[in-house]
């Protein structure tokens, strides 16, 4: 007996042994979630007037999916950009308008969600709305898509105009029937914004800000959009009407990939 619980003693030393090897790893691994610079704020801290309609958290978008790294629909800026849309927007409030926005700070991950579906060209879910005359094939060389996202550095930010007092959008429904996003804005999906001659993220020539077919109140409403925000620091990007960057920025070369959620935000003011 003396020799068998020698034995089983040594048979559960060496067990514990392997135990204790293999946890180490695991416990290596668990890394605590990576926050956000001091600078990055809320922007309903700054400025809780301006809407929040953060397509990226939801499944509306050209992906057809919650994309990686929007864990919360919440705006993410670095407080310059901000404070600069706080400006607009007690600008645009005065003039009956709201500015609302569709994305602000977006981690690299989700920047490599959008490079994976990219490149998977079975997947023509969102074709109809979002690229309806664009082949897949063509998302990277035409430039709609890329590695690098100057979102990821927290100055940038896609937005359009509210007219006020502002409508309830109609929530998205996986499945329903898809409708091209330069299509009269009567036929397309029920947005509360004003008319810009496209819905947001349309993979067309038409979405560019001073695209010759975009007349009328859609081009006066392009402008409006357009010269409230350079008017106080933020630069558009001609391909895309809802696109600006606040300059200068303040992270001009770094790429973030803290997630979007209040946790990454914590103990901010």
């Amino acid at each position: 007996m003396t020799r068998l619980s020698t034995t089983l003693r040594g048979l559960a030393t060496a067990f514990a042994a392997v135990l204790a090897v293999t946890a180490v790893p695991a416990t290596a691994q668990a890394r605590p979630e990576m926050r956000a610079p001091e600078d990055f704020v809320a922007l309903r801290a700054v400025d809780p007037t301006i809407i929040e309609e953060m397509r990226y958290a939801t499944v509306h978008n050209f992906v057809g999916e919650r994309v990686d790294g929007y864990a919360q629909p919440l705006c993410i800026l670095t407080r310059p950009a901000a404070e600069a849309l706080h400006r607009a927007q007690t600008r645009l409030l005065r003039q009956g308008y709201s500015l609302k926005v569709y994305d602000c700070y977006r981690p690299q991950r989700a920047v490599d969600h959008f490079v994976r579906w990219a490149e998977d060209l079975d997947d023509q879910r969102m074709k109809a709305e979002f690229y309806p005359e664009v082949d897949k094939t063509r998302l990277f060389a035409d430039g709609y898509i890329a590695e690098k996202s100057g979102h990821s550095r927290g100055s940038t930010v896609d937005l359009t105009l509210v007219r006020l007092p502002a409508k309830p959008t109609r929530p998205y429904h996986p499945g329903q029937p898809l409708v091209s996003c330069f299509a009269p804005q009567d036929e397309r999906f029920p947005d509360n914004s004003v008319d810009m001659g496209t819905g947001y993220d349309c993979f067309d020539t038409r979405s560019h800000t001073l695209d010759p077919r975009i007349q009328g109140n859609r081009h006066a409403n392009r402008m409006l959009l357009k010269n409230t925000l350079e008017d106080v620091g933020l630069v558009n990007l001609p391909e895309e009407w809802w696109h600006f960057t606040y300059k200068p920025e303040a992270h001009p070369d770094t790429y973030f990939d803290f997630p979007v959620s209040a946790a990454s935000l914590a103990g901010r003011r």
